[in-house]
């Protein structure tokens, strides 16, 4: 009797064994299907940008839009710089980090609105400033942006941030001065610039503590609501906040007083995002509310994709829960956005809020045609990531 019972207790454990076995097989063959392939992903990043670059050749070259011109360094161009800068970390093409440079040379390396503006917007062009100084330690290339930031840290006014866009355009880059100059004055004062924006502008704050998304403004904290009686939450808004925390992440020590605070802020809100991906893999332009001009939207689906793609590479998300809405998300706006030519459609234009740069369409070119491409490529850069 006790024979057969060790033999069966061997024989149980073998079985074990191999079932677990079985599964780990069935999930990896799982995973193994759902992440992208990364010559692809190269493919689909290069033929986006090849197209950009073909149709600006002078990186100085005024954007032509809403029936007048603007600078090449505002903020829409900014976030496409943040995007090349992103492909070249991944793909080192000399001509990318020429084209880089070339535009930081043809603005001096300025803001625009001035080297003393306090507003973020004018500010964004900074962190691609700050990541060529980086690479070529010149000191032209930071002068302008470190006064900018140098002249708010200068006074006891901390409220700028009033619209959340502002915490993607600007917060990093008091990470990135406070990581370069080993001085905690640039997190304190980002920290407290960041608390305000996310507890107290508008009377209460920004963020919804419960639901852990953000209002883009004053003008949509309730009694405000969708039409069809929700919160409404923008979706690129709040890509911006979720990129703005990544990018903060990157440089921020963790022995920061405030570092656990922006890191569950970023948890808190890939927990929140995650459950609201349509079935074809993007988000809605107004998150909660589908009929509020809902369906295919490039700029908050790839923030999203950046924003889950870099807690999966730094282990701060669960791989097996987040690479799946990642993978389906990739796939959509590789196959049902970018086109062939390098022209990406279904990408809301300038605004903030989900009715502005209606309609959007797969044909259709938003009034800006660069910021959504930043998006784009700093999207597939972080997937690229994880393939790698």
């Amino acid at each position: 009797m006790k024979k057969n019972r060790k033999q069966g207790c061997i024989i149980l454990k073998f079985l074990l064994i191999y079932i677990v076995n079985f599964i780990f097989l069935a999930v990896n063959i799982g995973y193994a299907q759902t992440i992208p392939n990364k010559n692809e992903i190269i493919s689909s990043l290069e033929v986006a940008n090849k197209y950009f670059m073909q149709k600006y050749p002078d990186p100085s070259q005024k954007i032509s839009a809403k029936g007048k011109l603007w600078q090449s360094h505002i903020w829409t161009r900014g976030i496409y710089y943040e995007g090349l800068m992103a492909l070249y970390q991944i793909d080192k093409k000399p001509e990318y980090l020429v084209y880089m440079t070339d535009w930081g040379n043809a603005h001096n390396w300025s803001l625009n609105g001035g080297n003393k503006t306090r507003h973020a917007d004018n500010q964004a062009c900074g962190q691609t400033y700050i990541d060529l100084y980086q690479i070529e330690p010149d000191e032209k290339r930071i002068k302008a942006i470190k006064t900018s930031i140098d002249s708010m840290l200068a006074t006891n006014k901390f409220d700028d941030w009033s619209w959340i866009d502002a915490i993607q355009m600007s917060m990093p880059i008091f990470a990135r001065l406070g990581s370069i100059y080993k001085d905690s004055a640039y997190f304190n004062r980002m920290y407290e610039m960041y608390a305000y924006t996310k507890y107290k502008q508008g009377g209460n704050g920004l963020y919804n503590v419960g639901e852990h998304l953000w209002w883009r403004d004053k003008d949509f904290i309730p009694p405000y609501k969708t039409p069809e009686g929700f919160n409404c939450y923008w979706a690129r808004g709040n890509g911006w906040v979720l990129a703005g925390l990544v990018r903060t992440l990157q440089y921020l020590p963790k022995s920061d007083v405030h570092y656990n605070d922006f890191l569950q802020d970023y948890k808190d809100m890939c927990e929140a995002l995650l459950p609201l991906q349509r079935s074809d893999g993007c988000w809605n332009v107004s998150l909660q509310d589908p009929k509020d001009f809902g369906g295919k939207e490039l700029t908050g689906t790839s923030l999203y994709v950046y924003g889950f793609s870099y807690g999966i590479n730094n282990g701060l998300l669960p791989k097996r829960k987040y690479l799946p809405a990642v993978s389906r998300a990739w796939n959509t706006l590789t196959k049902e956005c970018l086109h062939t030519n390098g022209f990406l459609g279904f990408v809301q234009g300038t605004g903030k809020e989900p009715k502005d740069g209606q309609p959007l369409g797969y044909d259709i070119a938003p009034d800006f045609d660069d910021f959504g491409l930043g998006c784009f490529l700093l999207a597939g850069s972080e997937i690229y990531k994880i393939i790698k």
